[in-house]
């Protein structure tokens, strides 16, 4: 058996603090990745600091085109929002095919974010919407933030609190499932806003998340989905897998992206 000393943070604050004064702590947040993990034996960390009260850690603010979305608000919360949806559709409709119900009311945008799972679909958004992921230290940019497979620019205590963008002029995201797990075996968020056409792909790059510069050259000529029929989607830095090799996840990324620029 693995001793685990378990926390309930009323604060942001309270949370760094425990979270800085413990051996090797975790946050406990929608624990759709952690509790599984910690099931397999696959963590143990000394102490849990659950962040599921922090009421300053959840909400969806928009303010224009300006949104801010805190790290606790999950993704149910995410796809319900009508504030959300008026200016970024394309957000709420990836929030609203994460998992299941059961995933949707518990995962937690920070949770995903943080983890930054390869498959996972947020990092896609986050990083075509050029997002500011704000810590209880400081802001760091999405393009910094997404290191590789599993890794962020995240040090260790650190803890999101929210995210923010400039909602795009057109912005959506289209995804080929696993028919099992429901991540990405690709997943594609195109967005066009005032600093140019961004293309972010999630589930299909070896080591995680990336942003494709010629799928984004293509459409800042021009953006819409037969401007992507020229560009060649290399199968090198592919995952391969049992559920498809590195040329059917090449040809994957192509074809999501042509159905997230017709969407948006």
């Amino acid at each position: 058996m693995h001793n685990t000393t378990y926390h309930k943070a009323s604060s942001a604050a309270e949370a760094a603090s425990l979270l800085s004064g413990a051996d090797d702590g975790a946050l406990l947040a929608g624990g759709q990745t952690l509790i599984p993990t910690m099931k397999q034996r696959l963590a143990a960390p000394s102490d849990l600091v659950d962040i599921s009260g922090v009421a300053e850690l959840k909400g969806i603010s928009v303010s224009g085109s300006s949104v801010t979305i805190g790290a606790m608000t999950t993704h149910a919360e995410v796809a319900s929002s009508a504030e959300l949806r008026a200016v970024c559709p394309g957000l709420a409709d990836l929030a609203g095919h994460i998992g299941d119900p059961a995933v949707r009311h518990r995962g937690t945008l920070g949770g995903s974010v943080a983890n930054n799972d390869p498959a996972a679909d947020y990092p896609a958004a986050m990083l075509a919407l050029g997002a500011t992921i704000k810590t209880n230290t400081r802001e760091i940019a999405a393009d910094d933030f997404f290191q590789s497979m599993f890794t962020t620019a995240l040090d260790e205590g650190e803890m999101i609190v929210s995210v923010s963008f400039e909602a795009p002029e057109k912005g959506a995201y289209a995804k080929f499932p696993n028919p099992a797990s429901r991540y990405a075996m690709c997943g594609v968020f195109v967005a066009k806003g005032a600093g140019g056409v961004r293309v972010a792909v999630t589930g299909a790059g070896d080591d995680g998340v990336f942003r494709s510069a010629d799928m984004e050259a293509a459409l800042s000529s021009n953006f819409a989905a037969d401007a992507l029929d020229g560009v060649t989607v290399s199968p090198n830095g592919m995952l391969s897998d049992i559920h498809g090799d590195a040329a059917y996840r090449a040809n994957l990324v192509k074809v999501m992206a042509k159905r997230a620029t017709a969407a948006a």
